[in-house]
């Protein structure tokens, strides 16, 4: 049995609406990671709930190579238009990336801090925890760093006041 056609217009009721925004959602997701797989296309999908919940898939290990693709093809489509646009608007586009960036940043130092991680998928956790695996290993091998130079420094001072120390 088939279901009927939904009239599209927003759903007042609360509960309702987050009902099927999280069944939809989930079946865009499942759309997304379909084509991806089916045709071999590279997908990014972003969504944001009305409490600015964020719910991303890309088939990439890292959404961010989809969005520079994105943003050089829609710059090159720009360019082939003969962009006729004011050099303020460039600016508010500019402003308008600029702003979109800070927000990622935002979100992956809030992931770094272990907030937020939620948002994130298996994926996402894993990269995550890759990066966090690789700053650790820089940090204790600059603080190891540390400790040898401080240590071989206090050597120096001990060598340069044993001769006047008969032990």
């Amino acid at each position: 049995m088939g279901r009927g056609r939904v009239d599209l217009k927003r759903i007042e009721n609360k509960i309702n609406r987050q009902v099927t925004f999280s069944k939809r959602r989930s079946g865009l997701l499942k759309k997304a990671r379909e084509i991806s797989v089916l045709c071999d296309a590279d997908v990014a999908l972003i969504v944001f709930s009305t409490k600015g919940k964020l719910f991303d898939y890309s088939n990439e290990p890292c959404m961010k190579r989809i969005l520079e693709r994105y943003e050089r093809y829609s710059y090159a489509e720009r360019q082939l238009a003969g962009d006729d646009q004011a050099p303020n608007e460039n600016w508010v586009i500019e402003h308008e990336k600029l702003k979109a960036r800070v927000e990622v940043l935002q979100r992956n130092q809030r992931n770094f801090m272990g907030e937020d991680l939620d948002s994130l998928n298996l994926r996402g956790l894993q990269s995550l925890e890759q990066q966090l695996d690789s700053a650790l290993k820089l940090i204790r091998s600059r603080k190891n760093q540390a400790m040898n130079e401080s240590i071989s420094a206090l050597q120096k001072k001990v060598g340069s006041f044993l001769p006047f120390h008969k032990w």
